[in-house]
């Protein structure tokens, strides 16, 4: 039989960290008896050594309480019952949720193992000891003692409300958290009037579902039921955005639910809805006072992709602008986007220097799919630009629309956390899960959330479990796949009737009463239907785009007089006294100095910041984002400069005499889909800014790429939405490898129709300076559109790609160029080249090595969408002998712009004229990874292009 353990010896007391400290300790009082504590010098020469004697086998409840949460000593005090308490009311705050009423279904078993109180060795009497300060310091008037504040916290945090804010780690958050939820500051306190206010509007919500599943059967509409209180608790959110007087809400969501919110949340009428649905014209419904706001494109798009824009005024007249985005299929792609919005509201653009943000004028609502919040890459990238300064918006309310399923996919499959929402959790967001049945709690959430945004200006998540009470979409048999949830959902009472039970059992209503309310809301729904046509007839079949649109850019004056050039040139290279520039890089810089007394060469950084200069100089604000956009990737742009002794950033174009608006660049965080959403978001809502977004390489995009296919490229003919954001990518083969090669022009020129956007390729900084000039001119414009440029990199600094000053001065965007020296005898020419980009100047070096080259011309396409028609008929017209028209490229025969351009060059050439190719044959990847393979292909691309057939 083992010893029995004498637990009068000292050292069975202490456990883990502590039973390290003793022992080591005793090393050192083995070294040095009077190195040590005189108290612990006294126990080691009375006990010895702090070696654990062997114990006896334990019982069956010792064995338990070996796994106890929290342990008391042997003799135990008041202190250390004190102790315990303390571990109890930190463990509920941190548990509770796990022991949560938060899902409407089912009772789950509840995890109450870490808040009984047999875990910490506690009794009701033991608490009954302790006060409340200790505990629950904010606890409400009737918690007397430790036991009631035990009760109290474990009331509030497993009802129908569960918080999650241990990952918050900012004391003063925490503490207010702590305050408001235990306080029960944040829960309004809602009169019977509020409450059955509170009823109409969920009336109002399940109604219009039923109406729509009963007179439109079969035809999509992504309900909200099993969600229903997502109407009220938006409508909460809103009344305390205009209660605090903020200037915008901007809304993000998917289709679960949306047409619900256009109707009661942004106040679209039921009879645009329902016109949608009959497939009739919809636009006579738009309120004549212009309160509600629907933009069309020309070709339209399926009713649970729209969004709307709403004003609301309140008692004091300040106006308020609901936005919900347009949002396509791609879920939550859309977050972003909104962001985007919500920054552009803040900001004041009409200074120069940084725009001033105010993060109060203007906030942002997601709302996410519980299936999509985790599953979707864009998420996470989006809750990291939270707190970035390029793109924080003071806080993003998150509502997760909870039905516990995704399609037909259970929790289990879609996710390997406990929770939707605990991907937050990385970002130190607060998360609160409340109980969709529950409507008063849904407002005790928003009002929560709100207060938290407005004081700390950081996100906060909503996690509303519902369900979804039909399938996926109203085509969809849920009890096929899911048929253990749909057993029980099929006999769940829906929110507004367990609601308006609630109000009845109070006496706040009668049952007649509920029953007036639900026929008053059909009568209207009724009432609404009939108003709408039943016929086809005025639907436009044709969907052609505006002339605007159709028409081809306006000309616009691009050229700057040389003596406003000259002088924002020599302000540029102005830097402060004090300020100590990188000495490499400033006589980099003062070689800019002169260039326009002594009509020098401009490259194309120095092309770029005198556009940027000019363009602020004509009141257009600029916004340049992107991975290392300051500096730029190939060290040419150095927009931000910093001071080698101090850090200090100096932006020279903050500093230029005559700037009439703000100028900011930012390096991004490393993503692409995100920020050049956000740009985008920011171009469309603040539609007279230059906005910029510059992929670190061109192929960088192809992370964004569902930003151009379903956003950029389409919004104009989708939902009207215009912009003129501009994509910088730079491409160009220099033999570093397929993916930092091509910027894929191919995917652009495909998706390019209708105008929706110009494409560029452009091998001079004369060219550079002028294009962007134009886009800043066009963009409070209907021709505006936006502009995507194949940015160059080697031919940043070369020679050839830099251009004359006076051509800043005199010159304009040309969408073709000649090569110089070519063509002059028109008779002469057998074979004209036309090429974009960086190849263009590798001829254009080549060239000028060769003699005899009278049979040729090459041309330029710098414009390569819209193509430039009628400039390219008249070159070729001019040369009467031409025997054959040949494209030059350096991409695959499959990439690039061939494809694109030989049904044109064939539609151009003369009869008789053979349109051939030379580059890469088809490839499956863009490029060589060898640079010497590289080399060899581009000699022998060059040389056939330059040598004539015999």
């Amino acid at each position: 039989m083992a010893k029995q353990t004498n637990y009068a010896q000292p050292w069975n007391q202490f456990y883990g960290p502590n039973l390290g400290y003793v022992i080591e300790m005793y090393e050192q009082y083995l070294d040095d008896p009077n190195s040590i504590d005189p108290e612990l010098k006294q126990l080691f020469e009375q006990w010895g050594a702090p070696i654990l004697e062997e114990p006896v086998s334990p019982t069956d409840d010792e064995a338990a309480k070996t796994h106890q949460t929290f342990r008391l000593p042997e003799t135990p005090t008041i202190f250390s019952k004190l102790v315990a308490a303390v571990k109890l009311a930190d463990s509920i705050r941190h548990y509770g949720h796990l022991a949560a009423d938060t899902n409407p279904l089912v009772k789950q078993e509840k995890k109450l193992r870490r808040l009984e109180l047999d875990e910490y060795d506690l009794t009701e009497e033991d608490l009954k000891r302790i006060p409340v300060a200790f505990l629950c310091p904010h606890a409400p008037a009737h918690v007397k003692n430790g036991w009631d504040a035990i009760l109290h916290l474990r009331k509030i945090y497993t009802d129908k409300i569960a918080f999650e804010f241990s990952q918050v780690h900012n004391l003063e958050e925490r503490n207010w958290l702590i305050q408001q939820i235990e306080s029960g500051a944040y829960y309004p306190s809602l009169a019977n009037k509020e409450r059955v206010a509170l009823l109409r509007r969920l009336t109002e919500v399940e109604g219009f579902e039923k109406f729509i599943h009963r007179t439109y059967v079969g035809q999509k509409r992504f309900s909200i039921e099993g969600l229903d209180a997502m109407v009220p608790l938006l409508d909460e959110l809103v009344r305390q955005a205009i209660e605090h007087e903020i200037d915008a809400v901007n809304i993000g969501m998917a289709h679960r639910g949306r047409l619900n919110v256009l109707a009661h949340v942004l106040g679209k009428p039921y009879e645009m809805i329902f016109a949608e649905f009959q497939h009739a014209e919809s636009k006579n419904f738009i309120p004549s006072e212009g309160s509600v706001a629907i933009t069309y494109g020309w070709t339209g798009d399926v009713k649970y992709h729209l969004g709307a824009a709403r004003r609301l005024r309140n008692k004091s007249a300040h106006t308020m602008r609901i936005t919900l985005a347009n949002n396509p299929s791609h879920l939550e792609v859309v977050n972003p986007v909104v962001l985007g919005y919500t920054r552009a509201a803040q900001e004041d653009r009409t200074k120069p220097g940084v725009p001033a943000q105010n993060t109060d004028a203007s906030f942002a609502i997601l709302i996410h799919g519980d299936a999509a919040f985790p599953g979707q890459g864009i998420v996470a990238e989006t809750l990291n630009l939270s707190q970035l300064r390029g793109y924080t918006t003071g806080g993003t309310i998150h509502i997760i629309a909870n039905n516990m399923i995704g399609f037909t996919t259970e929790s289990y499959d879609s996710r390997s956390t406990t929770y939707a929402s605990d991907m937050a959790k990385g970002f130190e967001v607060p998360i609160v899960h409340v109980n969709a049945d529950d409507p008063e709690a849904c407002l005790a959430a928003a009002c929560l959330a709100f207060a938290y945004r407005q004081r700390f200006k950081k996100d906060f998540v909503i996690d509303l479990i519902g369900y979804r009470r039909f399938g996926h979409n109203e085509m969809d048999e849920p009890m096929a796949t899911n048929p253990t949830m749909y057993a029980i959902i099929n006999q769940h009472p829906t929110v507004r009737q367990l609601y308006a039970q609630k109000l009845m059992e109070k006496g706040i209503i009668t049952e007649r009463e509920v029953d007036e309310m639900e026929q008053e809301v059909a009568e209207r729904l009724k009432i609404a239907y009939e108003r709408v046509p039943k016929n086809e007839d005025e639907l436009d079949f044709i969907m052609d785009p505006p002339k605007t649109v159709v028409d081809r850019l306006p000309e616009v004056k691009t050229g700057v007089a040389k003596d406003v050039l000259h002088r924002l040139n020599e302000e540029l290279l102005q830097f402060p006294a004090d300020f100590h520039v990188f000495n490499k890089l400033e006589r980099i810089l003062k070689r800019r100095s002169g260039v326009f007394a002594q009509n020098g060469k401009v490259d194309w950084a120095h092309a770029e910041i005198l556009a940027f200069a000019t363009i602020l100089r004509d009141g257009v604000p600029i916004r340049l984002t992107g991975q290392d956009s300051q500096r730029g990737t190939f060290a040419q742009r150095h927009l931000v400069l910093h001071d080698v002794k101090t850090g200090e950033e100096y932006v020279p174009l903050h500093h230029i005499s005559d700037a009439k608006a703000s100028f900011v660049v930012y390096n991004s965080p490393l993503t692409e889909a995100a920020v050049l959403g956000y740009e985008y978001g920011y171009n469309v809502y603040a539609p007279e800014t230059l906005v910029l977004w510059e992929a670190q390489f061109g192929d960088f995009a192809n992370m964004a790429q569902v930003m151009f296919d379903q956003f950029i490229s389409s919004g104009r003919a989708k939902w009207g939405q215009k912009s003129g954001l501009v994509m910088l990518l730079p491409h160009g083969y220099e033999g570093q490898g397929p993916e930092h090669s091509s910027g894929r022009v191919e995917r652009f020129l495909q998706l390019a129709a209708e105008n929706n956007w110009t494409v560029a390729n452009l091998s001079t900084a004369a060219q550079y300076f002028h294009i962007l000039r134009r886009q800043a001119a066009l963009l409070k414009r209907e021709e505006v559109r936006p502009l995507i440029i194949m940015t160059p990199k080697s031919l940043l600094r070369h020679p050839l790609a830099s251009s004359d000053a006076e051509a800043l001065v005199d010159g304009a965007f040309s969408p073709v160029l000649e090569q110089p020296g070519l063509g002059a005898d028109a008779g002469k020419v057998e074979r004209i080249v036309f090429g974009t980009g960086k190849l263009m100047i590798d001829l254009a070096e080549q060239i000028g090595k060769m003699e005899g080259l009278d049979w040729l011309h090459i041309v330029r396409i710098e414009e390569l969408y819209p193509f430039p028609e009628e400039a390219v008929k008249d070159i070729i017209a001019r040369y009467p002998n031409v025997k054959e028209i040949v494209w030059v490229q350096e991409e695959p025969k499959n990439m690039g712009a061939w494809l694109y351009m030989e049904p044109l060059l064939r539609a151009l050439a003369p009869e008789g004229v053979d349109v051939s190719y030379i580059g890469r044959r088809r490839r499956a990847s863009p490029a060589e990874g060898d640079p010497v393979v590289h080399r060899k292909e581009q000699e022998r691309i060059i040389r056939c292009a330059l040598t004539k057939h015999e």
